[in-house]
């Protein structure tokens, strides 16, 4: 189910709205117009994986150098080589 930034042409309220079909019109929770437009909202990096499957300090990459060392350009490259 998408979550959608709306808002409300009618009142002003901006919101989150939550869409259970793909055709349901974007209501405002506040005052309950349909009359809404979408915004524009921030993306987020959270994947919902546990913390502990993130990068740390003691991680290290392909070539056994750790992320932060000078010979590893960083995520989706094998300490600066391209893995095509």
């Amino acid at each position: 189910m998408p979550i959608y930034d709306i808002q409300c042409q009618a009142c002003g309220h901006s919101a989150e709205v939550i869409v259970t079909a793909s055709d349901a019109p974007l209501v405002c929770p506040e005052c309950g117009s349909s009359d809404t437009a979408k915004i524009m909202s921030a993306t987020s990096s959270l994947t919902g994986r546990n913390a502990t499957s993130l990068p740390g300090p003691s991680d290290t990459g392909c070539c056994g150098n750790h992320p932060g060392h000078a010979g590893c350009a960083g995520p989706g490259t094998c300490c600066g080589k391209a893995s095509y």
